[in-house]
């Protein structure tokens, strides 16, 4: 009878391990984020690497996208896209506000989709 609880347990044990989702300490990822000049690159790149467990940010001019590697036990992809809209640009599926975006330089206000 021990044989057998102790089989379950076991058993159960190796079945919750395997259905728990690793989280990646250096996960690449991209979006996109509207911007149009080296002023909104260094916002950008400054309001992701605010996010704690950002580990590098690069926002690329001509393709208008952020690559990240992010440390997921930290932070979120969203995490990094509300902290990039709250400087003034639209990320991925997050907007910015009306406020937010008012407030970048007239150089940087880009052509926002509706």
């Amino acid at each position: 009878m021990k044989k057998i609880i102790m089989l379950l347990l076991v058993s159960l044990l190796a079945l919750t391990s395997f259905s728990q989702e690793k989280k990646d300490k250096n996960k690449k990822v991209e979006f996109a984020v509207n911007g149009n000049c080296e002023m909104c690159k260094k916002r950008i790149e400054k309001a992701a690497f605010s996010v704690k467990g950002v580990k590098s940010a690069d926002w690329h001019i001509e393709h208008k996208d952020l690559h990240l590697i992010i440390d997921e036990n930290k932070c979120s992809v969203v995490d990094v896209q509300k902290a990039v809209a709250k400087a003034g640009h639209d990320a991925g599926k997050v907007k910015a506000t009306d406020e937010d975006y008012n407030q970048l330089h007239g150089c940087c206000q880009y052509e926002r989709k509706e």
